[in-house]
């Protein structure tokens, strides 16, 4: 018995990094799931790839622009359509274009408010409108501890981040009486292509801020998303769990 058990969970930004541990952890655990990534290719790639590597999981990917409403209409409908239910939706998807406030272009601080809140947003919406009908399921947008203390050359990634925030709690309190829960995840220092490309005395001084002194794997934040998604989290919903190692608490 999985705790994921017949649950159908859409991940956006899923052919890679946090993304694509969720869907695996997620698998394991029960559910089909359904990766979107704006690289349709990379998303029908990881997914074979888990399905493979998970007997009698069912995986399926494809391409889903976040900023765009008809490409996540699109996925959150062929997940119900293939397996006749949306029980958990996950807005994972997110870029990076830090600068300083003097050197962003408009564009770039467009772009990420885009992707991270507007997606969230759509992915939100179109998730809530087909579990509504079914009184029950789990929104979980990933936020990042950026959007709680800001962070130096990253005005349009903390803004976004925040804004992700009260979008959970003012759609939480929409669908709570329909029997969904939203909530959000803000994590701190997580190892990933993205982090790990960093100069290493920006790691270090990174690290330096953490109690717990190392840096999350991806799959300790997949393990707080199957927390949120499951029954575990029944009675949760408009909450922020930070998986942080205690930076910034």
């Amino acid at each position: 018995m999985g705790l994921l058990d017949d649950r159908t969970a859409v991940i956006t930004g899923a052919a890679q990094g946090i993304g694509l541990e969720i869907a695996r952890r997620f698998l394991a655990e029960g559910a089909r799931v359904v990766l979107g990534d704006i690289n349709g290719e990379a998303a029908e790639k990881s997914a074979a790839e888990l399905a493979a590597a998970h007997a009698g999981g069912v995986a399926l990917g494809a391409r889903c622009d976040v900023t765009a409403e008809d490409e996540v209409d699109a996925l959150v409908r062929r997940a119900e359509q293939e397996f006749g239910t949306v029980d958990v939706m996950v807005n994972n998807a997110g870029i990076t274009r830090d600068a300083t406030m003097r050197k962003m272009t408009l564009a770039d601080f467009r772009a990420v408010l885009d992707v991270h809140l507007v997606g969230s947003w759509l992915g939100t919406r179109a998730a809530g409108a087909v579990m509504r009908e079914r009184k029950r399921g789990s929104i979980i947008n990933i936020s990042s501890i950026s959007g709680k203390v800001g962070m130096l050359g990253q005005t349009n990634y903390s803004s976004a981040k925040a804004g992700m925030v009260g979008l959970t709690k003012a759609a939480a309190k929409e669908l709570a009486y329909l029997g969904v829960r939203v909530n959000a995840i803000q994590p701190g220092l997580i190892r990933t292509a993205m982090t790990e490309a960093l100069r290493e005395d920006i790691w270090a001084a990174k690290l330096a801020e953490i109690p717990m002194a190392r840096a999350a794997e991806p799959a300790e934040v997949a393990g707080v998303a199957l927390f949120l998604a499951s029954e575990l989290s029944s009675y949760m919903t408009g909450t922020v769990l930070e998986v942080t190692g205690g930076r910034y608490m």
